[in-house]
């Protein structure tokens, strides 16, 4: 087992999706222990802090992604929804299913983050909380999280972050380096898996980037708040009420572009040879050329008068699609209001 986790356990950090699953069912049983070791007793604090951010209520279907031994999952629980707790290990859902076998309204599943089972707009939330980090391909999954999530649903992610104070980022590297390695050896029988935990940490990105992440797979009112000074940050975006699929929404939003285009052309006469090639030159200076001298120049006199009124009206439909060119979605930013969600 340890030969194999030895490739997990490199800074080239290469994910090999067996070798993280085996990893983690060497560590299922003594998991939740060591956690709370490691974090000082701050995983409680994260959890509770992940769990308000979801809001979850009495009724809805909510997915706990990474869910490992479902101690997140039986948090979610507690308020009335039913939660599917999902995981790459079948080790952590051996363990999980064992441990939460009381919670009727919590279902163990083994799932890929990257290629879930369920339905397009399945869940009313998803979260994942410390697993991010370990897939192959973290904005695959979270293509998958938006499919997943219903309409005006929601993701809460939280995960190890960046601390953005200096002297914090220098004691937390010291803390990693130097603290977590003896702590690791007196609490957990395999001190390998945790050499990856801490590459993989060191390696992951930091706030703004991983709030970049869930816009580009379509989530709106993206935003942060940093735990633990940063050590931890958790991030919530959610679903846009008109969204689809990921695959409908993006030739939706290619429409206003193209109407965009159309306007701007009509402002010049000379460039819009294109599209009226028949109507301008027609209705402007062929036009007096082809009728006599005294007939066409009091219809060259009228026509201007009209193209003057289209030229006024055309640039004030203009004006209407330049509104959608602002992004609708907000800037992410530590926010105190993820706080009390």
């Amino acid at each position: 087992m340890l030969d194999r986790l030895e490739h997990v356990t490199k800074a080239d950090l290469s994910k090999r999706p067996a070798q993280v699953a085996a990893m983690f069912d060497e560590v299922a049983e003594g998991y939740d222990r060591t956690n709370a070791v490691l974090s000082m007793g701050n995983a409680t604090l994260w959890r509770v802090a992940t769990t308000k951010a979801v809001a979850p209520q009495r009724g809805e279907r909510i997915l706990d992604v990474a869910a490992g031994t479902g101690t997140s999952s039986a948090s979610l629980a507690a308020s009335g929804a039913h939660v599917v707790a999902a995981d790459f290990s079948p080790g952590m859902i051996d363990v999980g299913r064992r441990r939460q076998a009381h919670l009727a309204n919590v279902e163990f599943v083994q799932a890929d983050a990257t290629a879930l089972p369920f339905a397009d707009n399945e869940f009313d939330a998803v979260t994942i909380s410390f697993g991010l980090r370990n897939v192959v391909e973290p904005e695959k999954a979270l293509a998958e999280f938006y499919r997943v999530t219903k309409p005006g649903g929601r993701v809460v992610i939280c995960e190890f972050s960046t601390p953005p104070v200096g002297f914090v980022r220098w004691g937390y590297g010291c803390y990693q380096r130097f603290v977590m390695p003896t702590m690791v050896k007196l609490s957990s029988s395999n001190d390998s898996a945790y050499d990856y935990l801490n590459e993989s940490i060191r390696d992951w990105p930091d706030q703004h980037t991983l709030a970049g992440w869930l816009k580009r797979a379509g989530f709106t009112q993206v935003e942060y708040r940093n735990l633990t000074l940063g050590v931890v940050a958790l991030h919530r975006g959610v679903k846009p009420l008109d969204a689809v699929t990921p695959a409908a929404a993006k030739p939706a939003a290619a429409k206003k572009p193209a109407a965009a285009k159309a306007i701007p052309a009509t402002k010049s006469a000379a460039v819009t040879a294109g599209q009226p090639e028949t109507e301008k030159p027609a209705a402007e200076k062929p036009a007096t050329t082809k009728k006599p001298a005294a007939a066409a120049k009091p219809a060259a006199t009228k026509k201007p008068a009209a193209s003057k009124t289209e030229a006024v009206t055309k640039p004030a439909a203009a004006k209407t699609p330049a509104a959608p060119t602002s992004d609708p979605s907000a800037e992410a930013s530590a926010s105190p209001d993820l706080a009390a969600s």
